[in-house]
């Protein structure tokens, strides 16, 4: 039965994995360095939740502001220090598509923890349900945010301008993390709120991801060769 959950756990993460990575159309991640960042997400998860202990008796605030704070900083602190200063690192895109595989590693941990629990209490379908289609994605929609700013920031030469950029992705997810975790707690009414919620987010994701692939050197490259090609059939 432990191995039925696993796969239960892992399957939500691994497809919404996918989605990310097939986004990249320039130049695919290797998917060796994505595999090893989702198991660095995986790894993340324990002292993030040991850094979440203190604040268990505080609810809305565990809820509202220390998880999401801490939750989103250690997916943040594994891209930052690994996989962000390897050369593979080498277009705008590759901070959405790194920073989705360490969080859905997290989540794939938390929701490998969520259906133990839920199926010692006869509640899994629900549970599994509500993570696969909420909690899950929810995660690759915050931490793509600071990804999507950790991959602008690669290439921008200004050291001051890098910080604001990582800075105000990070706080900005933090943000969006918050929030989704109080609308959770509001019933009906919180999942009206949660589905109008991720249809902005997806719909930022998918800006995001137009704009990393436009910033690509790919694209420039791309635009340079049918930019000449026209020129050099108008000449002839």
């Amino acid at each position: 039965m432990i191995l039925w959950l696993v796969v239960l756990a892992f399957a939500p993460g691994i497809f919404w994995l996918w989605y990310v990575y097939q986004k990249d159309q320039w130049e695919p991640e290797p998917q060796k360095l994505v595999v090893k960042t989702f198991l660095l997400g995986m790894l993340c998860a324990l002292p993030a939740a040991l850094l979440e202990v203190p604040f268990a008796r505080s609810g809305i605030f565990l809820i509202a502001i220390a998880a999401p704070v801490i939750e989103e900083y250690a997916k943040y602190f594994v891209v930052s220090r690994s996989v962000y200063r390897q050369i593979d690192f080498n277009e705008p895109m590759d901070g959405i598509v790194y920073s989705a595989a360490a969080a859905l590693g997290f989540a794939s941990i938390e929701n490998l923890l969520y259906l133990i629990r839920a199926h010692g209490h006869d509640i899994l379908t629900p549970i599994f349900l509500g993570r696969a289609i909420f909690s899950v994605p929810g995660h690759v929609l915050f931490s793509t945010i600071w990804g999507a700013a950790l991959g602008r920031a690669k290439f921008v030469s200004d050291p001051a301008r890098q910080r604001v950029l990582i800075g105000s992705g990070l706080l900005v997810a933090m943000a969006a993390h918050g929030l989704f975790n109080l609308l959770t707690m509001f019933g009906l009414l919180g999942a009206l709120g949660l589905l109008i919620f991720l249809f902005f987010a997806w719909k930022f994701f998918h800006e995001r991801v137009e704009e990393a692939l436009a910033y690509s050197w790919y694209a420039e490259r791309l635009g340079r060769f049918l930019s000449h090609r026209d020129d050099s059939g108008s000449s002839s």
